[in-house]
């Protein structure tokens, strides 16, 4: 199992959730500050099979390059984290 951490500009995150939604990928969503401006951002939140984070990662690309950055900065963040350990109660 894997979590995937999406730290997304709050200009893209509609475009992106909606498109891990499409896709059937689970996500929780989080508002969150932070970067050298503390601009406002949003974290996302998915916990897929390994497997699936080549999917989860193309998502995200096709999704944020619908999204032009006019200032060259980033769009998202990511970070793919090993879940030692996933339960649901």
């Amino acid at each position: 199992m894997k979590l995937i951490l999406a730290i997304v500009a709050s200009d893209a995150v509609e475009n992106l959730s909606k498109a891990l939604i499409a896709h059937h990928f689970p996500v929780t969503q989080i508002s969150s500050v932070g970067g050298f401006l503390r601009r406002g951002s949003v974290t996302l939140v998915t916990g897929v099979e390994a497997e699936q984070v080549p999917d989860v990662l193309s998502t995200i690309r096709g999704s944020v390059s619908a999204t032009p950055r006019p200032d060259g900065s980033h769009a998202v963040t990511l970070f793919v984290i090993d879940a030692a350990q996933f339960v649901q109660v």
